[in-house]
């Protein structure tokens, strides 16, 4: 499968979520289902719209580390799945007085708040 039909995959919430569970890495699961609670958001929305925001805003040295874990890893698409969900609580985990502090949102559309 190609970067850019998985990513494309990973955009639907329902394919996202279970994706998330087919890691079996229950931790993880519920990193998820907290940071997409706090944006109004089940576990496989929160994973599809990461996957959106990463597709938009990751640096080159984003891109960079997921080729790296893509080159390395036995299961690539897990690897995938891994780095975007992860970018996104890293991304997500600083809150400010600003309700997008951080947010991989960029503060900007496309966020977990914006309809």
């Amino acid at each position: 499968m190609h970067l850019g039909t998985l990513l494309n995959h990973l955009e639907v919430d329902a394919n996202a979520g279970a994706a998330l569970l087919a890691l079996g890495d229950i931790t993880l699961f519920a990193r998820v289902e907290a940071m997409g609670a706090e944006h109004g958001e089940e576990p496989g929305e929160y994973v599809a719209n990461g996957a959106r925001r990463f597709a938009a805003r990751a640096s080159d040295e984003d891109w960079l580390g997921l080729m790296n874990a893509i080159e390395r890893a036995d299961n690539p698409g897990r690897a995938v799945l891994e780095k975007i969900v992860l970018w996104s609580l890293d991304k997500d985990m600083t809150s400010e007085s600003s309700p997008h502090a951080g947010c991989s949102c960029g503060g900007g559309g496309g966020c977990h708040d914006q309809p």
